[in-house]
């Protein structure tokens, strides 16, 4: 199975809540949209799964920068954008709550 998996290592910044992030805080685990081509014409969004895992607290917190991993399905229209130093938008629909860099590739 983990051959269907994208594994990497990154830098999350999630914004605060006063600066339009969420109001509360999220569980490892958590799913949102992940963005690697912000487009001018939001009904254009192209989104990935991926779901983000952490350790050391219960909630990654508004404001809050973590190193955790993310594990994205793998597919062709991804595997262009797994490469170190690549940024990209976490979302919830067409509402971006922070950002990510890729520190490290695992899988």
């Amino acid at each position: 199975m983990v051959n269907d998996l994208i594994i990497i290592k990154a830098s999350l910044s999630m914004k605060k809540t006063e600066d339009g992030g969420r109001k509360s805080g999220f569980l490892s685990g958590y799913r949102p949209s992940h963005v690697f081509e912000m487009p001018t014409d939001l009904s254009n969004l192209k989104t990935y799964i991926g779901d983000i895992q952490f350790e050391g607290q219960e909630l990654f917190y508004p404001g809050e920068t973590k190193i955790v991993t993310v594990r994205f399905l793998r597919h062709p229209a991804i595997e262009k954008h797994i490469r170190v130093g690549q940024k990209w938008f976490i979302n919830e629909g067409a509402i971006t709550l922070g950002t990510g860099e890729i520190l490290e590739v695992l899988t």
